[in-house]
């Protein structure tokens, strides 16, 4: 191995010899703070340009790969310009705190929920947090048979405790985050209600829902109790008077959920 150091290396050395630990904190800083925003803050003292411009790219790039993945839609209703302004800020301000790169647009969302800058539409957020979602479900690690009991082919749906897909997301906006995109930019709100969750062959799926559907999920993610159980709730909640008929309503809804893979069976219950 040569014994020639860089003239990057060679010049760090050269300026940590008097105070190695207050010159190598003060050179860290600077190093990171030109990384962040090159525009505003100067390169270390003594560090080539060109050098310095290897590392501020690959910085940039490898944060926008995976923002730009994972926020396709909302890349290209903001466009380059506006989207590419919205990366830097959050480059230049937000103090990262996990080591995965996956994390990364989570920890974007979190940034934009948090310190939105002026100037963005104020669906953002909330398109944000739909396309985050689907990255979301598709990492989520569920171990059958550990996480999820065995269902039982032979017990009643009505009478059974609904097994739940749990790689799945309830999900409720203000605007229409499913229709935005280049060609649609809402003007008022219209609330809607989503389940994203990934089915049998690992594809992640998107389903609008009404709010009846929506609550008929959450309480059978609740706790262990029948469907029937909790369907006469939702009905007393609602207020309908037939129950009987509410029931065959909220049956045919669970055999739906199931031929689409959100329930995944049923099992008995163990008194």
């Amino acid at each position: 191995m040569s014994e020639r150091s860089s003239p990057l290396a060679a010049n760090l050395a050269a300026k940590l010899d008097a105070n190695p630990a207050a010159n190598l904190a003060d050179f860290q800083r600077s190093f990171g703070a030109h990384l962040r925003a090159p525009r505003q803050s100067p390169r270390p003292s003594g560090t080539p340009a060109r050098r310095m411009a290897v590392y501020v790219e690959l910085v940039h790039n490898n944060i926008a790969g995976f923002l730009n993945t994972c926020f396709p839609v909302a890349r290209q209703t903001l466009g380059e310009k506006r989207w590419g302004a919205l990366m830097r800020r959050f480059i230049a301000t937000h103090v990262g705190e996990t080591p995965y790169f996956r994390e990364i647009p989570l920890e974007f969302l979190t940034w934009f929920q948090s310190e939105a800058p002026a100037g963005y539409p104020a669906w953002l957020a909330s398109l944000l947090h739909y396309e985050w979602a689907e990255l979301a479900v598709d990492t989520m690690v569920v171990e059958l048979g550990v996480d999820l009991p065995a269902c039982d082919p032979e017990t009643d749906v009505a009478d059974g405790i609904a097994v739940l897909n749990l790689a799945m997301l309830l999900l409720a906006y203000d605007w229409p985050v499913q229709r935005i995109g280049p060609d649609y930019r809402p003007r008022k709100p219209a609330p809607v209600q989503l389940l994203v969750y990934r089915d049998a062959d690992d594809a992640v799926r998107f389903m609008q829902i009404n709010p009846i559907t929506a609550r008929l999920i959450a309480l059978l993610q609740a706790g262990d109790r029948p469907a029937d159980e909790a369907l006469a709730q939702l009905a007393a909640e609602l207020g309908y008077a037939d129950r009987a008929a509410f029931k065959g309503f909220g049956l045919q809804v669970l055999h739906e959920l199931q031929r689409d893979g959100v329930v995944l069976g049923y099992r008995a219950v163990v008194d």
